[in-house]
C-alpha cells in the first residue's frame, strides 16, 4: 500500500460580501487529491482535501514542502504498522518533518488540506464514512444519529437593506435552521443593533440569533458592543477581538455573562490552550471554534481535544468553524457540539451532500465511504478533474 501521487489545483470560492475585517471578493482555496494504490469496488481510492473559506489557497506551500515530503517518503514509513491503511498520524509527522515549533499561520492551512484529503482515503479504504471511522477508533462505535448545525450568513453586502436582510435569514428557518448567525462591527453600533433588532423580528428569540464581530474592535469598543448586547439575550457574541488578544477576550468574559464564541483562528493545539488558559472562556457556556480544516488538520484537532478534556472542557462546547463536509464527521464521530453551515456561500465547497436536508437545526449523514465528497456533484466535479483514474 503506498501513495502514487499527490496533485492540487487553486480554485475560486468568492463571494461580493464583506464581514467587519475582509471582503471576500477574491477569496481561494486549495483543493489537493491523494491518490494511492488501493482499489476498492474497482476503483482506485482516491482522497481529497480542501482548506476552508477565510485562508486564501496554499498551492505554493503545498508544490514547494508539503507534497514533496509525502511522495519522497519511504512507502512504509506512512501506512499502518500492519500494512493495511494509511497512518494519518505518521502521515502528519513526515508533513511537519523539519518544521520548527511556533509561527502558525499559512502552513497550518497547507497542512489542513492534505489532511484531510488522507483521511478521506483511509475511511475509503475501509469502506465505511470517516465519521463511522472516528466512532470505531476512540468513542468505542458510537457515533451522533444527528448533527447540530446553524446557518451563518447576515454579511455586508453593497445595497442590502434591512429588508434583504431578513429575507435572508428567514430564508434560513424555512430550510429548517433554528440557529442563524449575523455579522456585525462593520457599521456603526447604532446600525448594527437596527439590523440585530431586524433579524430578531424574524427568527423569534435571542438564543436563535448569534453574531460575529471577527476580531474587529479594540478593548473598548468590544465592552460597549457587549454591554448593548446584553439585554437580547443572544446565542453567542463572537470573536469581539483579535483572536490573539487572551487579555480582551477575558476582560469581555468578566463584563458578558452571555455566552462568548472564539477559536476559528487560532491555528494549533498550543494557541487553542493558550486561550482555555488565558482567555476567560467558561467551559459551562462558551463555544470554541476550532476548525480542523485551518489548523493543520484532524491529527491536531485531536490533540486539541484531549488537551480540552484535561482542562474540564466538553466537546459539546466545541462548534467548529467552516460549513465543510470534514466538521461534520468530526462532530458526529467525536460528539462535538455541532458545526458551522453556510447555505448560499463558499461554494462549491461548502455544505453537505445534495440531498441532505436540514430538519429541526440538525443534519443526518448518508452512508457513504469517505467524507462522501462524490455525493456533492459541483464539488465532484471539481475535485475529479484532480483525478483522471475515477473516469
Amino acid at each position: 500500500m503506498r501513495i502514487v501521487d499527490i496533485r492540487e489545483i487553486t480554485i475560486p470560492i468568492a463571494s461580493p460580501i464583506r464581514n467587519a475585517y475582509i471582503d471576500f471578493s477574491k477569496m481561494t482555496t486549495s483543493i489537493a487529491a491523494v491518490v494511492t494504490d488501493v482499489v476498492r469496488d474497482g476503483r482506485r481510492v482516491v482522497g481529497f482535501g480542501f482548506n476552508s473559506n477565510g485562508r486564501y489557497a496554499q498551492g505554493a506551500l503545498l508544490r514547494e514542502r508539503f507534497i514533496p515530503r509525502l511522495l519522497e517518503a519511504p512507502p512504509d514509513a506512512l501506512v499502518s504498522d500492519d500494512g493495511s491503511n494509511l497512518d494519518p498520524h505518521k502521515i502528519w509527522a513526515r508533513l511537519m518533518d523539519n518544521e520548527k515549533p511556533g509561527g502558525h499561520g499559512e502552513r497550518s492551512v497547507a497542512v489542513g488540506v492534505l489532511d484531510m484529503a488522507v483521511w478521506d482515503a483511509v475511511a475509503k479504504i475501509e469502506g465505511r464514512p470517516l465519521f463511522r471511522v472516528l466512532a470505531g477508533r476512540y468513542r468505542g462505535e458510537h457515533a451522533d444519529a444527528r448533527v447540530f448545525v446553524y446557518a451563518a450568513g447576515g454579511y455586508y453586502y453593497p445595497g442590502k437593506d434591512l429588508s434583504a436582510l431578513q429575507r435572508e435569514m428567514g430564508s434560513y428557518l424555512e430550510r429548517g435552521y433554528t440557529v442563524t448567525k449575523m455579522k456585525i462591527g462593520g457599521d456603526t453600533l447604532d446600525e448594527d443593533l437596527r439590523r440585530v433588532e431586524a433579524v430578531l423580528a424574524v427568527v423569534g428569540s435571542g438564543d436563535r440569533l448569534a453574531v460575529d464581530a471577527n476580531g474587529r474592535f479594540d478593548m473598548e469598543t468590544a465592552l460597549v458592543y457587549a454591554a448593548a448586547l446584553a439585554p437580547y439575550g443572544l446565542r453567542w457574541y463572537e470573536e469581539p477581538g483579535d483572536p490573539l488578544d487572551y487579555a480582551l477576550n477575558a476582560e469581555v468574559a468578566c463584563a458578558y455573562d452571555g455566552p462568548l464564541a472564539t477559536g476559528e483562528n487560532l491555528f494549533s493545539m498550543q494557541d487553542a490552550r493558550n486561550l482555555v488558559r488565558y482567555g476567560g472562556m467558561r467551559a459551562d457556556r462558551d463555544v470554541l471554534q476550532f476548525d480542523c480544516a485551518l489548523s493543520y488538520g484532524l491529527v491536531e484537532y485531536l490533540r486539541t481535544l484531549e488537551m480540552l478534556q484535561a482542562h474540564n472542557w466538553p466537546a459539546r462546547r466545541c462548534i467548529p468553524h467552516g460549513g465543510h463536509q470534514l466538521s461534520l464527521h468530526i462532530a458526529a464521530g467525536l460528539g462535538l457540539g455541532g458545526n458551522e453551515s453556510y447555505p448560499d456561500l463558499f461554494q462549491p465547497t461548502g455544505g453537505f451532500p445534495d440531498g441532505v436536508q436540514v430538519i429541526d437545526g440538525h443534519v443526518t449523514l448518508p452512508e457513504i465511504p469517505g467524507i462522501g465528497f462524490e455525493a456533492k456533484r459541483d464539488l465532484f466535479a471539481v475535485m475529479s478533474t484532480l483525478a483522471p483514474e475515477l473516469s
